[in-house]
């Protein structure tokens, strides 16, 4: 029985050997640790659901090459009155090379007064970036950048 219970914890440790390695090549392969043009068309979907999204509306500046991506001014403007019939309820910035691709969510009223935003975001490698608008009438409108980014952000130093 010895014997046995030998064998058991053998055959396990040579299995969480395994898992070990496997985990250490997806943390030892930097491209893993970023979404994929698949994760940001994804975190669209769970935005829009199956609403169509129509180019227009939305200006979407950034700089076209980046020195350094830890501090990059990006600019999103919506042509909208603004008014209590017709405003932007939400502008979503998504970037295809972040580990996270929805970089963030900004809330809007009437109130707000104009649909413009300015704003510092880091970058983790060259992509697009997209700018997502939903109107009060529940379409969606975008807009497109894409930049060089010559020393990445968001990344961990080992």
């Amino acid at each position: 029985m010895k014997n046995l219970t030998h064998h058991h914890r053998r055959q396990w440790l040579k299995q969480a050997q395994g898992l070990g390695l496997l985990a250490f090549g997806f943390l030892a392969n930097p491209l893993v640790a970023f979404a994929k043009n698949e994760d940001a068309e994804e975190a669209i979907k769970k935005i829009v659901g199956g609403a169509a999204i129509r180019e227009g509306k939305v200006t979407l500046t950034i700089p076209p090459l980046v020195e350094n991506g830890n501090l990059v001014v990006l600019k999103v403007s919506v042509d909208s009155p603004m008014t209590a019939n017709d405003y932007v309820k939400t502008i979503h910035v998504i970037a295809e090379g972040n580990p996270l691709p929805n970089i963030f969510t900004v809330y809007l009223t009437p109130r707000s007064g104009t649909a413009n935003i300015t704003t510092r975001v880091r970058l983790a490698d060259s992509q697009k970036v997209w700018a997502i608008a939903q109107m009060s009438n529940g379409s969606f409108w975008q807009g497109s950048a894409e930049t060089l980014v010559t020393l990445s952000a968001c990344t961990e130093m080992v």
